[in-house]
């Protein structure tokens, strides 16, 4: 029977530098499917409070008025190149899909590198305080060689190399750009809004309290939002901290968990083609909100 760091082990085997897609993919499938998917949602929101990110999210409308859409196209294309690798064909259409979105704004590299560092710090801020085991050396290297390799596709220019380099430009670019936008709040309050449809509506006030007791001082600052109880942080995070401690105890997963297994997926009950998925914005008419200028760096696809 298979035992709880038995995969960890695996990884331990592996070389983070060569073996960076099989890591990751063991890391977030099979590791953490759960837990890396609630982080990935709290990165949105610090998106959000970098006003020039924020303010075209609220533009494009596409988080406002068709939320669960844009949540499941935004998940089910990132983590089609998890599943299915970079050279593969649906990974190949799901960057290009990306990519076809960037396009359609222009929007300054610092805020897409920005974004891409929010994907790799804060799984391992989030793994610190409420996972069951904390990120090994291996997969932090590994994660950091994915999303290089990510960036590199996308066409974003001067990519941190090493983890703590995605973690010092993330600290200092919000210590540059936090800060209050009419639109990063009327987007915030949306994603609020969606999280609390996937419960029942009787615990929407209490769904919505907790993820903002799982928000930063800087966070609720730049939203203007007022700062949660003592007591609900504590029931918050106490909560989390309690069902680390029970997965600890479980067996380890023997299938992998995607994206598109995830109940808070709810826009495809029939299933979907990647090439479908997304936005087929007019340029300068609504579209994605982290877009790229396409010219002589154009991304790779």
């Amino acid at each position: 029977m298979a035992k709880r760091y038995d995969r960890l082990k695996e990884i331990q085997q592996l070389d983070p530098e060569r073996d960076f897609l099989e890591i990751y993919r063991l890391t977030v499938a099979y590791e953490f499917p759960w837990d890396v998917t609630r982080a990935l949602e709290l990165a949105l929101y610090r998106t959000y409070a970098i006003p020039s990110i924020g303010r075209l999210l609220a533009a494009t409308a596409e988080l406002t008025e068709r939320s669960q859409k844009r949540y499941d196209d935004t998940a089910l294309l990132l983590d089609t190149v998890v599943e299915h690798g970079f050279t593969g064909e649906a990974g190949r259409t799901a960057v290009r899909r990306i990519n076809q979105m960037h396009r359609s704004y222009d929007i300054g590299n610092d805020d897409m590198r920005y974004v891409l560092c929010t994907f790799v710090v804060m799984p391992k801020r989030w793994l610190d305080t409420y996972g069951w085991r904390k990120l090994s050396r291996h997969e932090l290297t590994a994660i950091a060689v994915y999303y290089r390799t990510l960036g590199a596709h996308m066409g974003i220019k001067d990519v941190p190399r090493t983890y703590e380099d995605f973690e010092r430009t993330l600290d200092a670019y919000e210590d540059a750009h936090f800060g209050w936008d009419e639109g990063g709040r009327q987007v915030s309050d949306a994603t609020l809004a969606l999280i609390a449809t996937w419960y029942p509506s009787p615990l929407a006030r209490v769904v919505r309290g907790a993820v903002l007791a799982l928000l930063d001082d800087p966070l609720l600052r730049a939203f203007r939002y007022e700062r949660p109880g003592r007591v609900a942080r504590r029931l918050t995070r106490g909560a989390l901290r309690l069902r680390a401690r029970v997965v600890r105890l479980l067996p380890p997963r023997s299938t992998a968990h995607y994206a598109r297994q995830n109940p808070e997926i709810k826009g495809y009950p029939d299933g979907y083609e990647v090439a479908a998925l997304g936005t087929f914005p007019v340029p300068g008419v609504r579209g994605c909100p982290a877009a790229h200028v396409r010219g002589s760096d154009a991304p790779a696809e």
